[in-house]
């Protein structure tokens, strides 16, 4: 919850100096750089991999949905998601919209919800100004919905896409923001997702799976046959989410300390461990390594590891890494392709096992793992501590795992009627024709083009009314 009082007159006058006595700049400095390191994942980051993991004709119109709703986020967080996810409370699971766009509400230090230790109520004040924590929330915001982007590539309609990211994320991602972390019923509860585990990837792998259910599956031809148009272009944007998610998890003690420290090395250390694990697998069960594989392994290994980042040891990462890279991968290679359900539905980079499956698996081990003296250093959640600590007949464990079911009903049933309102106004799908033909269809623009493509034929009137064909850059 950002502070809300009046500014003092002062603020108003000038009279304040840019460095006030409160303001650590140390504190500010790495939670800005945390903050740009997670918007990169998701631009450039997530933009050039989903670019290069789609079919050739899906390339640009996959890196375009991934650029608009990174745009369109901002707007919606300023003018009212922001609050709705960290301000006064409207229901237990919801805040109130108001703007974040004043500079008497965003030069004030930033206050975070109040928690309760030995029955005390105390707030989290970190030393920066409330611009920087919407900045910081912003860049998970825009990530959540970029990633549920993965699950309906090759056919949703980028108009449908437009209307629905703004609705998404002031009906979806917000309740799950303002629950898990905004003071809602799961925080209170003592529910722990140090950086986004619940709140941005099980909710996007949920709403993903969710949305590629409503808007349908691809075409016959591209579901037999959707071979990667770009690996190394893959590679690049899976290298920057994995460097971004520094930010993404060092920056969540909002502070410079000890706690931020434990959560970047356990990242990585989750992250590469899952990487080789999933990669063995591979090799065991299919003679070769992967580099899909690889990239999806990381990946599980990053989720995985997110809501514990800074609540769990070296040894309890390297383990969830171990988890992350097996668990995933056999719902992705073996159980999906035995089970009808998973198989009806077409999550076109598989969103539902690298980050609903992955995440809540690590929500759970968080629950058994989190280290009581690591988890009084996060301010949110100083008096939880894992299953395998002494908690009460595992209760923390019990704990995650409702707030794992809690997240995905909302998921699917705001993102269900979401499309189905959107689906009365706008066709949810590209045509049969957009479809077939990809990107010039959709966009009348290509990703590649060989030496004398990439031009169109633009035909113009000559001054004596005769048509006239030029070449022109498109």
């Amino acid at each position: 919850m950002a502070n809300s009082s009046v500014v003092p007159s002062a603020y108003l006058q000038g009279l304040v100096p840019a460095v006030p006595e409160w303001l650590n700049k140390g504190d500010n400095a790495w939670q800005m750089v945390s903050a740009a390191l997670v918007g990169m994942q998701g631009m450039p980051g997530l933009v050039i991999l989903y670019a290069g993991l789609v079919k050739k004709k899906w390339a640009l119109n996959s890196a375009f949905m991934a650029l608009f709703a990174f745009a369109a986020v901002m707007p919606c967080w300023v003018l009212w998601a922001y609050k709705m996810s960290f301000g006064e409370k409207l229901l237990p699971f919801w805040g109130k919209a108001g703007l974040a766009v004043s500079q008497d509400y965003l030069i004030l230090q930033t206050v975070l919800p109040s928690t309760q230790y030995k029955n005390i109520t105390a707030a989290a004040t970190p030393l920066y100004p409330t611009a920087t924590m919407v900045f910081f929330q912003y860049a998970f915001a825009a990530v959540t919905v970029i990633l549920l982007a993965g699950s309906v590539l090759g056919r949703m309609s980028i108009r449908a896409w437009m209307a629905f990211v703004p609705l998404w994320i002031t009906f979806s991602y917000t309740v799950g923001a303002f629950s898990v972390w905004g003071g809602g019923f799961l925080f209170q509860w003592g529910v722990m997702d140090y950086s986004g585990g619940y709140v941005v990837h099980l909710a996007s792998g949920a709403a993903g799976f969710t949305a590629a259910y409503w808007v349908g599956p691809r075409s016959r031809e591209d579901r037999e046959e959707f071979p990667p148009n770009n690996l190394l272009l893959a590679l690049a944007g899976a290298g920057i989410l994995w460097m971004g998610w520094t930010g993404f998890n060092g920056g969540d003690p909002f502070s410079a300390n000890v706690d931020s420290s434990m959560g970047v090395l356990n990242t990585h250390i989750c992250a590469a461990t899952s990487l080789l694990v999933w990669t063995c697998w591979d090799v065991l069960f299919f003679k070769k390594p992967s580099v899909i594989g690889a990239i999806q392994g990381m990946i599980t290994g990053l989720v995985c590891i997110t809501p514990g980042a800074g609540l769990v040891q070296g040894w309890a990462a390297l383990v969830m890494g171990i988890a992350s890279g097996t668990i995933p991968w056999y719902t992705m290679m073996v159980l999906s392709k035995k089970l009808p359900f998973l198989q009806k539905v077409d999550d076109t980079l598989g969103v539902f096992h690298t980050h609903a499956v992955a995440g809540t698996l690590g929500g759970a081990l968080t629950g058994l793992f989190a280290h009581p003296y690591l988890s009084s250093l996060f301010l949110p959640v100083p008096n939880s501590k894992g299953s395998f600590y002494g908690g009460r007949g595992g209760v923390q464990f019990w704990k995650q795992l409702v707030a794992a079911a809690f997240i995905i009903g909302w998921n699917v049933v705001a993102t269900s009627i979401i499309l189905n309102v959107i689906r009365l106004i706008i066709p949810l799908r590209m045509t049969d024709e957009e479809i077939e033909i990809g990107d010039d269809a959709a966009h009348g623009e290509e990703a590649y083009a060989l030496q004398g493509q990439g031009r169109r034929e633009k035909f113009i009137q000559n001054g004596r009314g005769n048509a006239q064909i030029e070449l022109g850059e498109p």
